[in-house]
């Protein structure tokens, strides 16, 4: 009898003992999905602040291009009411009655072009030059001078570069940051170094560095020249843009009579529009760049 009631005892002992464990192993799924659920809670928590994060970033560079658009409207106001009438009757209209007097069109279309083919090989900026071809001859004459120039002025470093390859490539090696930039134009067919070409040109790099140093680079005459052409427009429209812009309001000044104010909100609106956009095609090409910077410098890191 004893006997029989301790087997009772121990098999129902370990019937207890073994639902004891199922319940507590139970628990641990219970906590183990708890744990899941807290890490889910967690990430979407960090997504949401992820989220929350890009959106006062992308504010924030509203916030920024509202606040230069409004600080340019307000420096050009500036521009035409005091600072540009002052410029025009110390400076800009004596030059222009100098200019008029001494060299007659043809001649000072000679200069342009001469000036704008030249001044890029001895490291000196064309952009005056640009300006006064604006100034004379207008969109049409003015442009295809320019252009003209350009082709010349952007083949003769290339060519003259090749002389000094060694001495480009040691000086490239002191600024490898901006040599990686810069040798991304020599990579790829012929139609992605076009395209490197082009926004290095929109970019703000240096125009007449970047004629010596492109040589280094790898980069094909063809592809270099296309490329120059094609990213130099928008700083040669700019810059008739403001050469007849000023020939205007010289000559308002010069005959003693003030802009209407229907010239006044176009040359105003004009000028914006001319910044911005400016502005706008730099931005994108810079940040062009670096991605393309960043996706050559992938392969190696894997």
């Amino acid at each position: 009898m004893m006997a029989y009631g301790d087997e009772d005892s121990v098999s129902q002992l370990k019937i207890v003992t073994e639902d004891c464990k199922c319940d507590y192993e139970i628990l641990i799924e219970r906590e183990a999905l708890g744990d899941c659920g807290g890490g889910i809670a967690l990430t979407s928590s960090s997504s949401a602040s992820g989220g929350g994060s890009e959106i006062w970033s992308s504010l924030r560079r509203w916030a920024k291009l509202v606040f230069v658009v409004i600080l340019v409207s307000v420096l050009g106001v500036c521009f035409f009411i005091w600072i540009g009438p002052f410029l025009m009757n110390k400076e800009v209209i004596p030059i222009l009655n100098r200019e008029t007097e001494t060299f007659n069109n043809p001649t000072l279309a000679v200069l342009i072009f001469a000036s704008v083919a030249l001044f890029p090989t001895f490291l000196l900026p064309s952009t005056p030059s640009m300006w006064v071809a604006g100034m004379t001859f207008g969109y049409g004459f003015g442009f295809l001078l320019i252009i003209g120039g350009v082709i010349i002025g952007t083949s003769l470093p290339f060519f003259f570069g090749s002389l000094f390859y060694h001495k480009i490539e040691e000086w490239l090696q002191k600024f490898p940051k901006k040599a990686s930039i810069l040798r991304l134009a020599g990579e790829g067919n012929w139609f992605n170094q076009f395209k490197a070409v082009v926004l290095l040109r929109i970019s703000p790099f240096p125009y007449v560095v970047y004629n010596y140093c492109a040589v280094a680079t790898g980069v094909n005459f063809g592809p270099y020249l296309f490329g120059t052409l094609v990213g130099i427009l928008p700083e040669i429209f700019v810059a008739i843009y403001t050469g007849i812009m000023i020939r205007t309001l010289a000559d308002a000044s010069n005959d003693r009579r003030s802009l209407s104010a229907q010239q006044i909100m176009c040359t105003v609106v004009g000028f914006l529009l001319t910044v911005i956009t400016t502005v706008g095609v730099t931005l994108y090409a810079k940040r062009r760049l670096s991605k393309l910077q960043k996706e050559e410098q992938q392969p190696l890191i894997q």
